[in-house]
């Protein structure tokens, strides 16, 4: 990009609106305005951090009005403030909360509904006054290799009801979790709102044998240094750092990431204890399993319901075409025979790469100078005439280390793209925008939807194929920027912002949380297999084994 395209950003007196007495700046761009607003330090209160608050206007009526409904859409149940003086005994416990089994007369059958209540209890075992726990229910038989995600109700005073659709004939047992409390989704909260920069990301400044590095992010405090300002000048997505001392904006060649130290309260970080109010099972009260019978008759799912299930350890979808295995390199190959294979996104994308380099043997990599996290990266089968590229999405990416010259919005990418029937695009962006206030995620899926479109006007043929997020392991460190319940929200974004635009949304929330094996970030190979027969069957519908 041309050096003269870079320029430093100078504070404005006030920002505008409730916030009184907040110092800040705007950023306009051609269709959206940025308003950073920065709360002054105060002198006298050395105990209190500086509130740093983030937020996006929009120019446009539609995104607005749109973005206003997605947000309204996703609204969690209010979640009440911690007691003061605080008391972790007044907080939800798992070890003291129950589920319960919902008899049926004449037993359960395929096609029936089983109905669980849920009772969230504190640590004196006295029942919740209100709602807001994040709650999650499955019912799995390991011996038939099947499992299915339950819907949550929050009745917003303690109690819950998980409804299962009954899919498969044989035995079933119900779990239950609470992700997390309550009480530490309202610390969340306030993270996300009063720190969206507990990430740090830096840039390192090199120029004639001089180097220097800034911390760069969506918001900075304008009032520390003059700010280089590397919005993408055809998406708009924002991005700045502080400009070095000696250095011009243009000198910039590398960015890196790393997490800041905790910036929460002793108390508050007894809400995030594994095992005790973050991601633990809760106990039945009676029976945990049940016996489902063959089915009779007509049956009538009610709706919403799950996108999919296992059975025999394969993925069924609800409602859509079949999954079909694709368990040798002759069928996949088959599969890809002369067709263009783009993945576009993060380190969950870059597993899908993996395997498929390392399913087909014909392959050749060549990504030898490329960055091992974020490539590009590019494979070809010559005799078969298949090629399959990743490349990492742009800020705010947390990898290591990265050429900056390599970080490409996906936007951009998908423009670069032809497309047509032999083509295929895999996207995935969710994880890294967790501490960001939702309209900052929101604004990246929308450049990637309006690229879509773009791509499908041009090339109908195209097959896009959009990730979902996925769970993962929680500890304190992990849920302070990546818990489940960010991830929650951000994925029913995606959701809404991808209905009905003609591409493909690959289910990992569920295929994981539906599956046996523990929820990790970068989810078992063999979910990732079962991912990627999702991604083939779409591609090539009838194949497979």
């Amino acid at each position: 990009m041309n050096a003269a395209k870079y320029r430093e950003r100078k504070p404005l007196p006030e920002c505008s609106g409730p916030q009184t007495g907040l110092k800040g700046y705007n950023s306009n761009h051609w269709y959206k305005t940025l308003t950073v607003c920065f709360t002054p330090k105060n002198l006298t209160t050395q105990s209190k951090p500086e509130v740093q608050r983030c937020s996006f206007k929009y120019l446009s009526p539609e995104n607005t009005e749109e973005g206003r409904r997605l947000l309204d859409s996703i609204t969690w149940p209010e979640t009440p403030p911690l007691p003061k003086p605080f008391s972790l005994k007044l907080t939800t416990n798992a070890s003291k909360s129950i589920f319960t089994i919902v008899p049926r007369r004449g037993g359960w059958r395929v096609g029936d509904k089983l109905t669980v209540t849920i009772q969230m209890n504190d640590y004196y075992g006295n029942q919740k006054k209100g709602g807001g726990d994040f709650l999650i229910a499955r019912l799995q038989s390991r011996e038939l290799g099947a499992g299915v995600v339950g819907q949550v109700q929050d009745h917003l005073n303690g109690s819950f009801t998980a409804l299962f659709p009954l899919l498969w004939k044989g035995t079933a047992a119900v779990e239950v979790m609470l992700v997390s409390s309550s009480e530490s989704i309202t610390v969340l909260k306030r993270l996300t709102e009063e720190q969206p920069d507990r990430i740090y990301f830096g840039s390192e400044f090199e120029f004639g044998g001089l180097k220097e590095t800034t911390s760069c992010n969506v918001c900075l405090d304008p009032h520390k240094a003059p700010l280089c300002n590397y919005t993408d000048l055809k998406t708009g997505e924002q991005w700045f750092c502080y400009k070095p001392k000696k250095l011009d904006c243009d000198k910039r060649i590398v960015q890196y990431t790393r997490k800041n130290s905790r910036r929460i309260s002793k108390e508050e970080e007894a809400l995030f204890q594994s095992g005790i109010n973050l991601k633990v099972p809760l106990k039945a009260l009676g029976n945990y399993t049940i016996i489902i019978l063959p089915k009779t008759g007509e049956s009538h799912e009610a709706s919403p319901g799950p996108s999919g299930y296992y059975f025999n350890n394969q993925w069924r979808p609800i409602g859509g075409p079949a999954v079909r295995q694709f368990n040798n390199a002759s069928v996949t190959t088959a599969c890809l025979k002369g067709k263009q294979l783009y993945m576009f996104g993060d380190s969950t994308i870059r597993q899908y790469y993996a395997h498929i380099t390392k399913t087909l043997p014909n392959l050749q990599t060549f990504d030898k100078h490329s960055s091992p996290q974020c490539g590009p990266f590019l494979a070809v089968d010559y005799i078969n005439d298949i090629v399959v590229k990743f490349r990492c999405h742009a800020p705010p990416i947390r990898f290591g280390h990265l050429p900056v010259s390599q970080m490409q919005y996906v936007a951009n990418e998908l423009d670069r793209v032809a497309g047509g029937p032999n083509t295929v695009i895999v996207v995935g962006v969710w994880a890294h925008f967790f501490t960001f206030p939702m309209e900052v995620y929101y604004q990246r899926l929308m450049t990637i939807r309006k690229a879509v479109h773009r791509l499908l006007d041009r090339a109908p043929g195209t097959k896009v194929i959009i990730r979902t997020a996925n769970m993962k392991y929680l500890n304190l460190d992990v849920s302070l920027t990546d818990s489940d319940w960010y991830a929650l929200q951000w994925d029913k974004v995606l959701r809404a912002v991808f209905k009905d635009t003609g591409v493909f949304l690959l289910d990992a929330w569920e295929m994981v949380q539906a599956h046996y094996l523990p929820h990790n970030l970068h989810p078992q190979p063999e979910i990732i297999k079962l991912m990627i027969d999702g991604v083939l069957s779409h591609t090539c519908p009838g194949m497979g084994d």
